[in-house]
């Protein structure tokens, strides 16, 4: 089950009020939810944004991705939305490692292509002309 931060519109017609939910992402907007995160009022001045930032880090933890709006509005509260991974090294390889993986790359590539030639060879030799075969009658009356 992949889960979503988003809003869910609440409130009467023409009065927007969302509710901050965890939800599955095959739910319909307003349909059935997990959690609820938080509130969001854009009517009132300033707009009020009330969030459960321990909640919301829980499940951003946990794998849930955040719609536009709500990332949106998680940024201004300075809520990462990304879970931090250790960064990835590629392992260093010493001049002489590389040098033998060269070397054993080389070699196999000069067998591969010496099979293949001798793949070649062998049915041209196996393919030579052979003395045409006739009917009795034709081979008895030719002699």
């Amino acid at each position: 089950m992949s889960v979503v931060i988003r809003l869910m519109r609440a409130g009467a017609k023409k009065r927007p009020f969302f509710r901050m939910v965890a939800a599955d992402s095959r739910r319909q907007r307003d349909g059935r939810f997990l959690e609820i995160l938080g509130h969001y009022n854009p009517l009132a001045q300033p707009y009020e944004l009330v969030v459960h930032k321990d909640r919301v880090q829980l499940w951003l933890s946990r794998g849930a991705q955040p719609s536009d709006q709500a990332a949106s509005l998680l940024r201004s509260l300075d809520i990462p939305m990304y879970r931090q991974s250790p960064p990835r090294r590629k392992p260093e390889l010493s001049a002489e490692k590389v040098a033998a993986k060269k070397a054993a790359r080389a070699a196999a590539a000069k067998t591969a292509r010496a099979a293949k030639a001798a793949k070649e060879a062998a049915p041209k030799a196996a393919k030579q002309p052979a003395a045409k075969k006739t009917a009795k009658g034709k081979a008895a009356k030719a002699s």
